[in-house]
């Protein structure tokens, strides 16, 4: 039930991104100053990031979680402090010229 509400959710998202009804006129100015559509697609994207939070809070895969500590995703975390450290090697160091 849960993952239909979401796909409905994302559906309806889908189909109102194509404001085809603020196309052809800036007003109503919003607050006076803001074009309607422009203050459409701020909510719109508010709308869209809580959206994408259900998604990630609600729907993420639980196998991708599991093996997390492998490391194999190259990103910091307990992976990499269990890593050996190479060091790499030092450098020549020229010898200083006397009078220059």
């Amino acid at each position: 039930m849960k993952r239909a509400l979401l796909l409905i959710i994302v559906g309806a998202l889908y189909s109102l991104h194509q404001d085809f009804w603020f196309w052809r006129t800036a007003r109503p100015l919003v607050f006076g100053f803001l074009p309607i559509s422009l203050f459409y697609h701020a909510c719109y994207t508010v709308a869209t990031a809580i959206v994408i939070w259900m998604l990630v809070k609600h729907a993420w895969p639980s196998h991708l979680e599991e093996g997390g500590g492998d490391g194999a995703s190259g990103r910091g975390g307990e992976a990499e402090t269990s890593r050996p450290v190479t060091l790499s090697p030092t450098l020549p160091v020229a010898p200083e010229r006397e009078g220059a």
